[in-house]
């Protein structure tokens, strides 16, 4: 029987992430989740919120429930003194002058924020697709044939369309049809077979809980996790929510396993099927993984060259441990292929969850 954490675990679970927000570039988070841990530790109204928390912190992502529930309440207009001193409200703004507000809306509204706390971040984070886009590039190379696109937590669906997006960096770049620009660190080498065209001749995907866009409350919820004080992540959210919307994007509400089990057993008899996700696997249990997997190297089996079969992902590293694990570290996110017939695969590169800054392997 595992135990519930205790209150030293869950300020742990904050000033935890609040190094991986500075991490990732963004001061406001960081200062955010330092103020949450000390208002737990003071008996504030945090620590009203998180009393007899359940289950892990650190999974649940406690403190970006919290910090979601403060952006959405900046974002619907609830909250207009915060509004006001947030940063895309205040471009001089300082967490001395929004956490005194932050704190006593929190105060406030703990039926409201318990509510929205019992919900799972969401943020289908778009740039996520330059660090898958050096696969697809491969595989319509090799395979220039009709693609289909099978995702597997695919949130709200919005990188089903990462052929439509727009890509660079300060060494490459690709066009777009869209207005979704990708942009990222990228210290690499720049992605072989740039001319190519993916021939992406459909697209489905399934989450276990899909967000539908074109429901404005859910939009704005989605949008409520991105960091407030990172401007390019929320104008290309927007522009992703859009986009979604003009093509028309569906997931469908199913568990992964079931959902590609039916889908393997329908996929067309010609052209290239490619299974791909990113930053998912650590969500589901372990033998639903261990499903997955099987059932693609079965379906692998019996791939064809007028039938191929892919597997392309960015997860944790640790998930894809290889021969030689130089230069690569613990919190490194990898972009892996598989490619049937054969079953060879690819770790491709090396970058963060967000995807700010892109490595070789």
């Amino acid at each position: 029987m595992t135990l519930p954490p205790t209150e030293e675990d869950i300020v742990a679970h904050f000033r935890e992430q609040a190094v991986f927000c500075r991490g990732l570039g963004s001061a406001f988070m960081e200062q955010l989740c330092e103020m949450m841990a000390d208002d737990i530790e003071a008996g504030g109204p945090v620590a009203a919120l998180v009393a007899g928390w359940p289950t892990n912190p650190r999974r649940d992502a406690l403190s970006l429930r919290i910090a979601g529930y403060l952006h959405h309440s900046v974002l619907t207009g609830a909250a207009k003194d915060l509004a006001a001193a947030y940063p895309g409200g205040d471009k001089s703004w300082t967490m001395a002058g929004i956490w005194p507000l932050a704190r006593n809306w929190l105060s406030g509204t703990q039926s409201g924020a318990r509510v929205f706390l019992k919900s799972p971040p969401q943020t289908n984070e778009v740039r996520r697709s330059v660090a898958l886009l050096p696969g697809f590039l491969n595989l319509a190379a090799r395979f220039p044939m009709p693609m289909h696109l099978l995702e597997l937590g695919a949130s709200a669906g919005l990188n089903q369309n990462w052929d439509r997006f727009g890509y660079r960096t300060a060494t490459w770049s690709l066009p777009g049809t869209s207005r979704v620009e990708i942009e990222t660190d990228w210290n690499a080498p720049p992605p072989e077979h740039l001319e190519a065209r993916p021939q992406v001749a459909s697209r489905a995907a399934c989450d276990q809980n899909p967000i539908d866009v074109s429901d404005p409350e859910t939009a704005l919820r989605l949008k409520s996790y991105i960091w407030p004080d990172q401007p390019g992540r929320l104008a290309r959210i927007d522009a992703a929510i859009a986009l979604a919307l003009e093509t028309g994007v569906r997931v469908d509400k199913a568990d992964a396993a079931d959902w590609l089990k039916a889908k393997l057993a329908a996929r067309p008899e010609t052209g290239l099927t490619v299974i791909y996700h990113s930053v998912f696997l650590q969500y589901p249990p372990a033998d639903v993984r261990r499903a997955l997997l099987a059932m693609m190297e079965e379906a692998g089996a019996e791939a064809m060259p007028w039938r191929p079969l892919a597997w392309l992902c960015f997860e944790p590293g640790a998930f894809f441990q290889g021969p030689d694990q130089t230069g690569i570290n613990p919190n490194d996110f990898i972009t892996y292929l598989k490619v049937w017939p054969g079953g060879e695969d690819h770790r491709i590169l090396r970058s963060d969850g967000h995807v700010t800054r892109v490595l070789a392997i």
